[in-house]
């Protein structure tokens, strides 16, 4: 069995930035990418929000900036996927793609979260041509536009908020006659001019060839459809935590985020 002295589980901006700090303390980390490297950066388009890149950067490119920086100060980089852990006893037991046990006197998760789909085919297939889970990362690319967005909590409130201010309608898709924002989220958006809200609806199918050109409503209280011509089909019905292997060992809540104090999830 291998042994380690730090095990850094995810490649996201969490992990990298980790294996940074963690090499440059001399702590001779070994990071596994797992399913998704990069992760969720790696299926957006171009990042303007983050300081250092004045002229913006596709998610892509940055996270092989963030790897290749992270090597340079020592880090060991590796693809696998980490499938079962033991942290029973110390040192702390992780395996590797069903197989491969390593033992770690410290172990870093940074397995993030993954962005919550509809589960439509049209949704993945026109995934960056239109369809995207992050509205502040694309949004700016369909400026003066109509989009649609679907979801009914705070965070789809912010997102539709955010794309009335440079979308010229935001048709919003919020399957009960009701959302869950808080109250003061809910009186934005009601208030908003350009935000069109859609009762008791669910999306149907987003349309287009080559990207996305319209978004088919269902009304699940008359059975009617309707389609709505959009340049992009906003995602924001949450994220689900990537912790399901740790949950025998770390306390967390309903939706399998961290709960127990002096670990952390990043």
């Amino acid at each position: 069995m291998e042994k380690v002295n730090c095990l850094i589980i995810g490649s996201g901006p969490a992990g990298y930035t980790a294996a940074i700090y963690a090499s440059r303390a001399g702590l001779n980390p070994v990071l596994y990418q797992g399913i998704q490297p990069g992760g969720q950066l790696t299926i957006t388009t171009e990042v303007e929000n983050y300081p250092g890149y004045p002229d913006g950067i596709q998610g892509p490119e940055m996270m092989v900036h963030f790897e290749n920086q992270a090597k340079r100060m020592g880090a060991d980089i590796r693809y696998g996927l980490a499938t079962k852990v033991d942290f029973s006893t110390q040192p702390f037991k992780v395996q590797i793609d069903e197989e491969t046990w390593i033992e770690a006197n410290a172990v870093i998760i940074s397995t993030g979260a993954s962005a919550k789909w509809l589960g439509l085919e049209s949704e993945q297939r026109l995934n960056g041509y239109g369809v995207s889970a992050c509205a502040v990362c694309d949004g700016f690319f369909f400026k003066g536009k109509e989009v649609a967005i679907v979801g009914a909590g705070d965070t789809a409130a912010e997102e539709a908020l955010y794309l009335s201010k440079i979308c010229s309608v935001v048709h919003m898709i919020v399957r009960k006659g009701e959302m869950r924002a808080s109250k003061v989220m809910q009186e934005r958006v009601l208030a908003t001019a350009n935000i069109k809200v859609y009762w008791h609806s669910e999306t149907d199918e987003v349309l287009g060839d080559k990207k996305v050109e319209a978004v088919r409503i269902k009304n699940n209280q008359s059975g009617q459809k309707q389609e709505v011509a959009v340049s992009a089909f906003f995602v924001a019905i949450g994220h689900k935590p990537n912790s399901d292997i740790f949950k025998e060992w770390i306390d967390m809540d309903e939706a399998g985020y961290n709960e127990r104090k002096g670990i952390t999830l990043i």
